[in-house]
């Protein structure tokens, strides 16, 4: 039986705000108020959010008697969505307000000293029985959480190293670019680790859950986050915290770290004057594909004194990306309806979810995560690039992959020739076989220095190519050359097979357009206890060049 609560949430029709409203709307026990400066903005996004929950506008005024406002509106629970934190006259006078009244809190608040100096309250809050929960997001939430799961085993942890890359049809809202361009520029205070400058130091990474077609590298830059304040206090040998957001298109945000060096070196006092020009052009200046993602990387040792490296990636396609920042307090509030609330106290929120709490909610969207550990160029390949999504796949299919030397498979197969006089062409200059059926097949692998060299004999008709973990811009992918052609591939486990997709392509070395890259499809998986292989080869030239199909087992 869930308990009905009222939540009050503070810029309800806003970017956060909004978002965590949709994250609770299929919950009949719940009644929202969406609460802003603006009823008729309330109203409209009331009216036009498809809700299980009861909806209700309301106007609240941050800068009014706000005791008297929540008096009147009784909520169980008030949500702070506005922001930004950072540049608040009175920083917690909504908090006072809600603990005045006996109210429990939280918001979504990404300010670092924000964050922390809620604990202020800490006293007052359990006095009155009640949580006062700040930070409730992404960072620093979901960072501790993740931070703890990659620290089992660990006996320290030394750097810590994260990131966001949002989607560049996320939809950012002005309060955000505000908290932005107060810290761009900006001296920031990281515990141990000294004064850096926001947005003026960059680093370059690649997430990539195992089995999931990666997001493509991104430079991500220095943002002023609470984990850089909480997260030296969770872990006290922690000697370095950074953490880092990769805004694309790539070309505004090299424009954004530009003008953060300009206020750097003073040459512009702050950038906030120019929030609004920043918000307009970042939400219509897009492009790129409608994916974001997000990562945490440690760095420690083990029980033996072992240097251990370990990241944890994630991936959320399309619009579920923009609601995981609400996702912290859905599932606090979920927890509340549950009957499991937050201790009485106030803090930053990071040990109040774990990420099985996420696992839980991502479950229900298209979000994807996954752990990765470095391995050595001995280990072969495709294990190497599937991390534990290798143990997504059948035994045959693994026992063809598992080349650490030398190895041959044999079976049967048949091949289907493209009709056109350029795919012909094409396909007598790359020596594929004709077509044919129940043809035998031969296949051998030979792996030398994380390489693997490919030999395929389609009674007597064979052709090689070369495999290889890609580096710099296919990092994290397949690449396979067939001559003057090198193809990057995604390895996807879905459903049990291996699913090869291209990301990238080369001619003579040089990178070309991805919509001209050789296509058609690649699909691995196991039958009746046989490795089975089904391969289209095609172009938007030529069409389908060659398809291959069949199965192998190996020699022993």
């Amino acid at each position: 039986m869930k308990t009905p609560l009222k939540i009050l949430i503070l810029g309800g029709y806003g970017t956060f705000g909004g978002r965590l409203a949709q994250l609770l709307a299929d919950e009949k026990a719940l009644t929202l108020v969406i609460a802003g400066r603006s009823p008729q903005k309330a109203s409209t996004f009331c009216a036009s959010l498809p809700a299980q929950a009861t909806l209700v506008p309301q106007r609240l005024d941050r800068d009014g008697d706000l005791e008297a406002q929540l008096a009147g509106l009784a909520p169980d629970i008030v949500v702070d969505a506005s922001g930004p934190f950072q540049m608040y006259r009175d920083p917690y006078k909504l908090v006072r307000a809600a603990l005045a009244r006996g109210i429990r809190y939280l918001d979504l608040a990404d300010g670092s000293d924000f964050v922390k100096g809620v604990s202020q309250f800490d006293a007052q809050a359990k006095a009155r029985g009640v949580f006062v929960l700040s930070g409730v997001s992404s960072f620093p939430v979901l960072t501790a959480a993740v931070v703890r799961r990659l620290a089992q085993g660990l006996a320290r942890i030394d750097k810590v190293t994260a990131g966001i890359a949002p989607s560049p049809y996320a939809g950012v809202g002005l309060n955000v670019i505000r908290a932005i361009a107060s810290y761009a520029g900006q001296p920031i205070a990281i515990p141990r680790s000294g004064i850096h400058y926001g947005l003026t130091e960059a680093r370059r990474y690649t997430i990539a859950p195992p089995g999931c077609v990666p997001l493509k590298p991104i430079r991500f830059s220095l943002v002023d986050v609470p984990d850089l304040k909480v997260l030296p206090e969770l872990w006290p040998d922690l000697k370095s915290v950074w953490v880092g957001a990769g805004p694309v298109p790539g070309i505004l945000h090299r424009a954004l770290n530009g003008l953060a060096w300009a206020v750097r070196m003073k040459l512009l006092p702050s950038l906030a004057p120019f929030a609004p020009l920043m918000f307009r052009v970042i939400n219509v200046v897009r492009w790129g594909e409608h994916r974001g993602g997000m990562f945490v990387e440690v760095e420690g040792t083990d029980a033996d004194g072992a240097r251990v490296e370990r990241s944890w990636h994630l991936l959320a396609e399309g619009d579920d990306g923009p609601l995981i920042p609400s996702m912290a307090a859905e599932a606090i509030i979920r927890h509340c309806l549950a009957g499991r609330p937050p201790a009485a106290g106030a803090r930053a929120a990071t040990g109040d979810l774990e990420v099985s709490d996420y696992e839980a909610l991502f479950a229900r969207r298209r979000i994807y995560t996954g752990i990765r550990a470095p391995a050595t160029s001995s280990v072969p390949l495709y294990r190497r690039l599937l991390g534990e999504a290798w143990n997504r796949l059948p035994a045959p299919w693994q026992a063809m992959h598992d080349v650490t030397n030398e190895m041959t498979a044999s079976g049967m197969g048949e091949v289907e020739r493209g009709k056109g006089w350029l795919a012909k062409l094409a396909a007598k200059l790359f020596r594929f076989p004709p077509s044919g059926r129940d043809l035998p097949v031969t296949v051998s692998f030979n792996h030398n220095r994380g390489q693997e060299v490919w030999r395929r004999d389609f009674a007597g008709h064979r052709f090689v190519s070369t495999q290889w973990e890609g580096r710099g811009r296919f990092e994290r992918l397949l690449c396979e050359r067939f001559g003057p052609i090198t193809v990057a591939l995604a390895l996807v486990v879905e459903d049990g097979r291996l699913v090869l997709v291209p990301r990238g392509w080369t001619f003579l070395g040089l990178a070309m357009p991805l919509r001209w890259a050789p296509g058609g499809y690649a699909r691995e998986y196991a039958k009746d206890g046989r490795f089975c292989f089904d391969v289209e080869i095609a172009h938007p030239l030529t069409g389908t060049v060659i398809r291959y199909r069949g199965w192998l087992v190996p020699r022993r």
